[in-house]
């Protein structure tokens, strides 16, 4: 049985958007999945009383205590011991559960991928990504969106291959195409940084490398399927993405572009590098984008990602 660990406290409009989306993505999950509730039981089991869910329909684990926005992530994980997201990390940790997601307090599910499931073995630092669409119709990858804000090149270059492998395994696109984000296409372009990236990403050759890609061509789909950058230039774009897409949204606009740029269609974000599957999701997440952060985290944990990066560094 696949286990899928959900923060029933997690996000602005917990337990109600965290419950309300489990029970949306108990129809869309493997018939071997199980989901998995950390919270407030009575106030779970109130949620799925009044949705006419049969509480039997999930694994509920009975917490105390919830790790606030305006909490200091890593105290509170340290303090509040009996919180839905340490409660949570531990079974991660433990093997109860197979990966575990939350809109809750972004900080505090960074701790817990530091020092309870802990870097993968090789990994200088683990990243967050980001899925965002394309013109082109299938998906590319961004990748740091706002973890580590400066990055030396070795760095990068960890992130070149394992977004190449998490585009493979999860996206489902074959030999993807790696390239830099950077002011210009040509090799000698870009900062110190960028050009040292380039060097160390083209002497890979577990990638496919296909040099350097503009913004302008993030979105198209046409240059590269995984796109690096650090995340202070990554959250960015990210960012902006978001604000065009309210725009858009508010004078009317519409496609199947336009609609997957919603994130409450993608769920979360993956923290790539650590030993578990760990999705955060977006902190005013609605049932449906608990939905989507149920199914990918079901996702990543089906890949096999962790083994899969596991596996790479090993080799390093």
């Amino acid at each position: 049985m696949l286990k899928i660990g959900i923060d029933a406290m997690g996000g602005d409009f917990a337990p109600e958007a965290a419950v309300k989306g489990a029970v949306m993505a108990l129809e869309a999950v493997g018939a071997d999945s199980r989901i998995v509730l950390f919270g407030d039981e009575r106030r779970i089991r109130e949620v799925l009383a009044a949705e006419g869910c049969p509480a039997e329909r999930f694994d509920i684990v009975p917490t105390t205590e919830v790790i606030e926005m305006g909490d200091h992530p890593a105290k509170a994980f340290q303090t509040k011991t009996d919180s839905s997201i340490t409660v949570g990390f531990a079974c991660l940790a433990r093997g109860a559960v197979d990966g575990f997601a939350s809109a809750g307090s972004t900080g505090a599910m960074m701790v817990g991928s530091m020092y309870a499931v802990k870097p993968i073995e090789g990994v200088i630092r683990p990243t967050i990504s980001s899925v965002v669409p394309t013109a082109a119709g299938r998906p590319s990858l961004l990748l740091d969106v706002g973890l580590n804000v400066d990055c030396k090149p070795e760095v990068l270059a960890q992130y070149g291959l394992i977004g190449s492998i998490y585009a493979e395994s999860v996206l489902g696109i074959e030999r993807p195409r790696v390239a830099v984000l950077n002011i210009g296409e040509e090799e000698t372009k870009g900062n110190a940084q960028a050009k040292a990236t380039y060097e160390l990403l083209k002497a890979d050759g577990r990638i496919h490398f296909v040099g350097n890609v503009e913004g302008s061509h993030i979105f198209s789909g046409q240059v590269a399927d995984v796109i690096v950058c650090d995340g202070f230039v990554g959250n960015t774009v990210l960012k902006m993405a978001e604000g065009l897409y309210r725009i858009n949204r508010a004078l009317g606009g519409g496609n199947a572009f336009w609609d997957a740029m919603n994130y409450e269609n993608i769920g979360g974000t993956p923290v790539l590098g650590v030993n578990a599957p760990v999705i955060i999701g977006h902190g005013c997440s609605s049932p449906k984008a608990i939905r989507s952060m149920i199914l990918s985290t079901e996702q990543v944990i089906r890949a096999g990602l962790t083994a899969k990066l596991q596996q790479a560094f090993q080799n390093e």
